[in-house]
């Protein structure tokens, strides 16, 4: 009988490999061979792994993700308890839990890997995969400090096993959760023991690499968070030497470094989207420098990248990498004045956004959305419109940097509309909150920029003065080019106005030029409007001539490009403050523009836009 029943085991699944494998793969008989097993009420085990198997193929073949959960909530009943189990038990407790996460059910989830975590603590591979994953879920929940407790946990494991490989991705990770937290102290102690460890513990050079990358990822992240551009050039540029050697052609296939051994089978990601990451942060140093040129080639090249990758095998995290490298670029157009460009990616970043699963990108990134529309209608002129979307983007987020940004163009819109008191208001909470934290050095720098816009328009010249210097040393300190520039612009104005002709033009020489390079139409259109001023005292009527042509050049340009780009139905999506954003319609009421103005202002203290790469745990 025993004998019989194994036979028909055996030719069940053999059947159902058979139509699982067979081209096309014919699942409806394959889920049917492996129904059928159940008819012969067979032994625990059997039992288990057939609910297991079946609850993995309709995950990845079905969309009947109610049958796969009920699949595998039996198969963990069953197993939970079985010793010498731990393929099916852990793997099924693994499955179950990202079916709950995807089901957006983490509450669920956690309890079941907290208990398989519990079991596990015999086998070194399942227990750390358990853990890392568990540490997502509470990451992913916004749980940081529990995420934190569950990586030290990993990190004592394999302290106890010698897994120096595993001890390192578990540090990292750690860092990376700390990033998130802002806790600057503890993120250079982590970063500093796991990059001790890198250098004189791990032995295997492949895997050495890989580490080493995920080690300079965090910490040009971590510079990068603190406005520091200048002293990260050095991690960067050791970033930029690592990924080369990973590219190489001589260089193993992921599968074959990381088969090894069990506690060397984590990856933190493939090196194909590590290529893509050392794009993404190398354009957010380029942006946050004032490189747009720079930024715009390697957001191309990182953006031809990701539909490679996406022809291959469309993962999630492509739509990650690729809708944070149109945040940065989005802001390239708008500082180099090209709106309708501007606008036409802003509406593919929604797109991108609204075709996540559960749209979960959307949730993510609708407060960037909405600071990026702040951005472009500000920068036309619509400060309506601006104002209501960055009120938007602070209502939707709980990121400190992005509601900080958000408020520094929010007190512009509110200085060009002359509105007194809701700029006092903003200032004196900003003020407030920079008492109580510490803030990256380019916002820092911004706000200063700020404070020394509002003081100029009040005609506070010495007050204007005394908060942009402040402004310029920290801007040169870090080479924030963009920063410098409108500084000097702004100085250049203050000194025009008070009739030192000199130490205006001494501003706004160097002002130009810094533009020229980024290159920053507005800071142009405003140094061009204060040359000709000056040349007609200087009594350079040649000169005057030449700065007025470029003013009227520059003008010309912006009021072109924005007449264009308000005939486009993208634009209307300024219109757009709640739920989900609509789709452009070409029936609807296209908004006017309103011209650009002489002198006009840098309408944006632009620096990065938070949602940095590195803020997943993500290993395959």
């Amino acid at each position: 009988m025993t004998s019989s029943q194994d036979a028909c085991y055996i030719s069940l699944l053999g059947l159902a490999e058979y139509f699982r494998t067979s081209s096309p793969p014919n699942i409806k008989k394959c889920i049917q061979c492996l129904q059928a097993l159940f008819t012969f009420k067979p032994p625990l085990k059997v039992e288990a792994r057939t609910h297991l198997q079946l609850g993995q193929i309709l995950m990845a073949y079905t969309k009947n993700t109610d049958l796969a959960r009920n699949h595998l909530e039996q198969a963990w009943m069953l197993s939970e308890n079985i010793n010498n189990f731990d393929d099916v038990k852990f793997d099924t407790a693994s499955l179950l839990a990202q079916l709950y996460q995807q089901q957006e059910q983490s509450s669920l989830a956690k309890p079941v890997l907290r208990k398989a975590i519990e079991l596990s603590q015999h086998n070194v591979y399942w227990h750390c995969k358990l853990l890392f994953q568990l540490a997502q879920t509470h990451a992913t929940d916004k749980e940081y400090a529990l995420a934190s407790e569950l990586l030290a946990v990993g990190v004592e494991s394999t302290d106890e096993t010698n897994a120096t490989y595993l001890k390192t991705l578990f540090l990292l990770s750690r860092a990376m959760i700390m990033m998130i937290e802002r806790k600057t102290g503890d993120v250079l102690a982590i970063l500093n023991q796991a990059g001790t460890i890198i250098d004189n513990a791990v032995q295997n050079i492949h895997l050495k690499e890989y580490l080493k990358v995920f080690f300079y990822v965090l910490q040009v992240c971590h510079y990068l968070q603190l406005g520091q551009v200048k002293t990260v050039k050095t991690s960067l540029k050791q970033l930029q030497q690592s990924i080369q050697t990973i590219m190489a052609p001589n260089w193993p296939s992921d599968e074959q470094i990381f088969g090894q051994s069990n506690t060397e089978m984590f990856m933190w990601l493939p090196k194909e989207q590590l290529y893509v990451l050392v794009y993404l942060v190398t354009v957010s140093h380029s942006m946050m420098a004032g490189y747009m040129d720079k930024a715009q080639k390697y957001t191309e090249k990182a953006l031809t990248q990701i539909e490679k990758l996406k022809s291959q095998e469309n993962k999630p995290i492509l739509a990650v990498f690729q809708i944070i490298l149109l945040e940065h670029i989005i802001m390239c157009r708008l500082v180099m004045g090209n709106k309708s460009l501007a606008i036409k990616e802003i509406a593919l970043a929604k797109d991108v956004c609204l075709s996540s699963s559960n749209k979960f990108l959307l949730k993510k990134h609708s407060a960037q959305l909405h600071c990026l529309l702040g951005l472009y209608a500000m920068s036309a002129s619509y400060f309506e419109h601006a104002e209501r979307q960055f009120f938007a983007c602070i209502n939707e987020t709980t990121e400190r940097d992005l509601k900080l940004f958000a408020n520094l163009n929010l007190a512009i819109v509110y200085l060009r509309m002359k509105r007194e008191q809701e700029l006092r208001q903003i200032l004196e909470q900003v003020q407030q909150e920079n008492s109580q934290c510490s803030n990256s050095q380019a916002l820092m720098g911004s706000f200063y920029y700020v404070q020394g816009l509002n003081a100029f328009h009040k005609s506070s010249f010495h007050e204007a003065k005394r908060f942009l210097r402040e402004t310029l040393k920290m801007a040169n300190a870090e080479d924030l080019n963009r920063l410098t520039s409108c500084s000097l612009v702004l100085l250049s104005h203050v000194f025009l106005s008070i009739g030192n002709s000199k130490e205006s033009m001494n501003m706004v020489t160097p002002a130009m030029q810094l533009a020229s390079k980024i290159p920053d139409i507005h800071v142009q259109l405003w140094g061009s409007a204060i040359l000709k001023d000056l040349h007609r005292m200087l009594k350079e009527p040649t000169l005057e001539t030449e700065a007025y042509n470029n003013h009227c050049n520059f003008s010309q340009n912006l009021i072109a490009d924005q007449m264009k780009c308000t005939k486009f139905p993208e634009h209307t999506l300024i219109s757009w403050v709640q739920g989900d954003p609509p789709l452009p319609m070409l029936s609807q009421e296209i908004l006017e523009a309103p011209p650009a103005t002489t002198h006009q202002q840098p309408t944006a203290t632009v620096v990065r836009l938070p949602g940095q790469p590195g803020q997943q745990i993500i290993y395959q």
